[in-house]
């Protein structure tokens, strides 16, 4: 093993890469975690920064910060490209486009997912996702920016175009950011404007199943269903989006094929999911099975076949149908170097045995749904477990305080104290949330 101690590259700084670089500390191995963004994104508050409610600091931390005392952890910032697998090297790319090469003993790849437009992704130009701190950011921008430019308009068509919002995918993610726009534009907002009444706001929510939060048990889902409805939230089930453009969404009956046009000037995609461009490539590479959505098949021990020296953990994990949540990323970067570990120990490995800590979803102040195993609640016993659950896996205690701090001064007076988005170029040519355009270039 090249100077006596194994090199392990995670790829990934999310939940599963940052737990398994975390139980590496005062062990004899060199360990780089490789990440894109340099820093580690507690992704399900990300609606919660991206409607005003958190800033990016109370939700994200720097991966060098949080690492600072496993003197044998490297954090690189680069995006990994290729996979040389008899050479057990990655090679990664620079932001500025140059690239290096990593060699390693033992391989994780926590690279995780990201946004699937089921073979659409032109609508992304409209319909942006919600996966990283970027995308947050630019759904804060569109939203807010919506109420502005509706601010500007005289009644009729056009301001009620930039009135609306259109949200694909019932799952958490779209439950939850549906009722945080409604709960906006119904207190937040509802006083701060003189040309338009916000609350007039309408939040079109579209999904292909019958009902929302389908992971969930129908009790609570039903639950969820009845506060979207009382916030005002439009649902229509049993429809696929299929077309999205500057003025709003097409959306087809699953049913009986009929297609009706929606006018929105803000839609947001949460649908779907896939395997980043890596993680297709190191299947192939690797000779390892995926399903249609890149998830590749792991072994027990959550290594791929063959290749014992490589992991595939969190979302990218294809076993047993393991869910795509932060407890099974966690737990999987854990075992992973627990496997690592063992194996330098001269011990047995373990099969992989993923506890189900429960899921929980935000629907507005108040109320929130929660399932862990027997326990179900809703209401607002659900939104203190919601609020639990959060709080105790953010990085840092100084994130955990500010959020508790925040939520509890955003309760007291329905305020959202970090709304403020800027202006600036997209490099699309239409894209009306920029003062640049055209002529000016």
């Amino acid at each position: 093993m090249g100077n006596g101690r194994p090199r392990v590259v995670i790829i990934g700084g999310g939940f599963g890469g940052l737990f398994c670089a975390r139980r590496f500390q005062n062990v004899d191995a060199d360990v780089t975690l490789l990440d894109r963004a340099a820093c580690h994104v507690f992704q399900p508050l990300l609606y919660q920064c991206a409607t005003g409610t958190l800033s990016i600091g109370q939700i994200s931390r720097s991966l060098r910060e949080e690492l600072a005392d496993h003197r044998n952890v490297t954090t690189l910032l680069g995006e990994a490209i290729r996979l040389d697998a008899g050479a057990r090297r990655v090679t990664a790319r620079r932001p500025d486009e140059t690239t290096f090469d990593l060699d390693y003993d033992y391989l994780v790849i926590a690279a995780g997912m990201c946004q699937s437009y089921f073979g659409k992704d032109e609508f992304a130009t409209w319909a942006p996702g919600m996966k990283t701190l970027d995308d947050a950011i630019t759904i804060r921008r569109r939203v807010f920016a919506a109420f502005e430019i509706a601010e500007t308009l005289p009644p009729g068509p056009e301001r009620d175009r930039w009135l609306t919002f259109a949200v694909t995918g019932a799952g958490p993610t779209g439950v939850e950011l549906a009722g945080q726009i409604r709960e906006l534009a119904t207190r937040s907002l509802a006083n701060e404007f003189h040309s338009i009444q916000p609350e007039e706001a309408r939040v079109l929510l579209f999904d292909g199943g019958d009902r929302v939060l389908k992971s969930f048990a129908p009790a609570l889902a039903e639950r969820a269903q009845g506060i979207l409805e009382k916030l005002g939230v439009e649902m229509h089930f049993g429809v696929h989006v299929t077309d999205v453009s500057r003025d709003g969404v097409t959306v087809t009956s699953k049913h009986s094929g009929a297609s009706q046009d929606y006018p929105a000037r803000t839609v947001l995609w949460t649908a779907g999911v896939e395997a980043v461009p890596f993680a297709r490539h190191a299947a192939e590479m690797l000779g390892a099975q995926a399903d249609r959505s890149g998830r590749i098949a792991v072994d027990a021990d959550l290594s791929v076949p063959g290749h014992p020296e490589v992991f595939v953990i969190g979302d990218l994990a294809g076993r047993d149908e393991l869910p795509g949540v932060a407890e099974n990323a966690m737990q999987g970067g854990l075992h992973a170097a627990g496997c690592i570990r063992r194996d330098l120990d001269g011990d047995p490995r373990k099969p992989f045995r993923y506890r189900d800590l429960g899921s929980a979803a935000y629907i507005s102040r108040g109320h929130a749904v929660l399932q862990a195993g027997p326990v179900k609640l809703c209401g607002r016993l659900g939104w203190l477990g919601w609020g639990f659950i959060h709080i105790a896996f953010l990085t840092g205690v100084r994130n955990r305080f500010s959020t508790v701090a925040t939520w509890l001064a955003a309760i007291a007076r329905s305020d959202r104290s970090d709304r403020t988005f800027i202006l600036g170029g997209s490099g699309h040519p239409e894209d009306p949330y920029t003062w640049e355009s055209v002529h000016q270039r």
